[in-house]
């Protein structure tokens, strides 16, 4: 019986659209008859079926507010105006149908009950939008400016944003906290929309928790909080829902390092004890990630058209630079003694994609003749890294590739880079284990293998 209940409920949001419908095709019609008058009895059907699918929505929407646990607060003005206008449906069929045996309305102007027949459906339609959206949803988009001055209470939204300098001096929840979830949360769970009973705009509401009891617990994965979260998109209790802005996985991590120190309000990142690698993605970068801020001459068209006719590919990296990111995905058979069919575009490749040639270690000493080099694939390659220390020079070189190659090297080299930032080293011979990140976490090792952490339904067997 509970799951029949659940499934009707689950229907009204499809059927409420029916009456909906209706009485906007019959306020139509009434508009379009006004002068004829000749349609009385089509006119009386449709508020007859606008009466009969406003009962059906009635149903469905009361056994979801029994269902899926809605406060009958926050669904009050929805119910009983759907009632009054499916009542107000029946009444319309029986006056504007020849019996006329509503003597009440007989004499009433149809044009004045049109016009309530159109308040009713609007204000009815607005009250389930603010239960699915919250009352700020055609307004959310305006600058809080606008908002201010309609009257709505302003709850500030803010970008988490650290520097080198500051991340230790942040205040855990003021300055790390807060940001995420006012950005990610705070639109279904404020005071004018408390979706659950539970309020996450301020300290008070978080521990107090909502309808479903607390949503936060002496470790992250045993609070409500966080489980949501990191439910599977299509589950309907992850939050935020689908079609809300999500959090990031590096904001989740923020969450559940707070949650695992203990959910703190007060104090410093540092005071809390949290680690660096948890906020360096939120540091601004100085570097240039797809070419260096420089002015290089074009190309030569005949050399590019050379290259081009040996099977490697050549693309401008923007409108605005000559320089060129440089692929053989279509030349596997590319090898070292290859590599001098692009000296004469040397100055104007930023991005170099050897993933998957034949090339060798010898090719390190090669590539230090490409001054603007920033970003380089070397995965799927048989490179073990033999004179990688080469590359240490380049000035603007960013992130180097090397997943599934043969490189073995100690990681440690790579700290001698001049602009290094990243280094992927999924499936090479390193230890995975080994550190995340060098230079005072501004070079980041990646070893991928990413695995989510269990969730509950994990569990379920369907």
């Amino acid at each position: 019986m509970e799951i029949m209940q659940q499934l009707l409920g689950r229907l009204h949001p499809l059927i409420v659209h029916l009456p909906i419908g209706f009485l906007i095709l019959v306020l139509l019609l009434q508009w379009y008859d006004r002068k004829a008058n000749e349609w009385h009895k089509v006119i009386a059907i449709v508020y007859f079926w606008a009466g009969i699918t406003a009962v059906l929505a009635c149903i469905t929407g009361y056994l979801q507010y029994q269902g899926e646990g809605y406060s009958y607060d926050s669904v009050k003005w929805h119910l009983w105006l759907g009632i009054i206008t499916a009542v107000f449906c029946f009444a319309m069929y029986l006056k504007i149908s020849p019996k006329k045996t509503v003597s009440f309305l007989v004499k009433a102007p149809i044009s004045i009950l049109s016009v309530i027949a159109f308040v009713l459906i609007s204000f009815t339609g607005h009250q389930g939008g603010n239960i699915t959206h919250g009352e700020a949803y055609l307004i959310e988009p305006l600058p809080n400016s606008v908002k201010s001055l309609l009257g709505f209470e302003i709850i500030e939204e803010k970008e988490l944003a650290l520097t080198e300098e500051n991340w230790e001096d942040a205040l855990v929840y003021e300055e790390v906290i807060q940001p995420i979830l006012n950005s990610k949360c705070v639109s279904c769970h404020n005071p004018k929309k408390d979706k659950g009973a539970l309020l996450l705009h301020s300290k008070e509401g978080i521990l107090k928790g909502g309808e479903s009891g607390a949503v936060l617990a002496s470790h992250s994965k045993e609070s409500e909080l966080y489980a949501r979260m990191v439910l599977p998109m299509e589950d309907d209790d992850h939050m935020p829902p689908e079609g809300k802005k999500q959090p990031s996985k590096e904001e989740i991590k923020l969450i559940s390092a707070w949650m695992d120190a203990g959910h703190p309000f007060e104090g410093t990142v540092k005071e809390i004890g949290l680690k660096k690698d948890l906020f360096i993605s939120f540091f601004p970068s100085t570097s240039y990630k797809s070419h260096p801020e420089l002015e290089v001459p074009e190309a030569s068209q005949d050399s590019i058209k050379s290259i081009e006719k040996y099977g490697i590919y050549l693309d401008p990296i923007s409108e605005s630079t000559h320089f060129l990111s440089v692929s053989c995905i279509n030349k596997p058979n590319f090898k070292d003694d290859d590599f001098d069919k692009l000296r004469p575009v040397r100055e104007q490749i930023a991005q170099l994609d050897l993933g998957g040639t034949q090339v060798t270690d010898a090719i390190f000493e090669k590539l230090t003749q490409f001054p603007n080099l920033s970003t380089l694939k070397l995965d799927n390659t048989g490179l073990t890294g033999n004179g990688i220390d080469a590359l240490k020079n380049l000035e603007y070189l960013h992130t180097i590739n090397l997943s599934g190659s043969l490189f073995d090297q100690p990681v440690d080299i790579f700290s001698s880079f001049k602009s290094l930032e990243k280094v992927y080293l999924f499936k090479t011979k390193v230890d995975k284990k080994g550190p995340k990140s060098l230079k005072d976490g501004q070079l980041i090792l990646d070893y991928g293998g990413y695995e989510l952490p269990p969730i509950p339904s994990d569990s379920i067997i369907y």
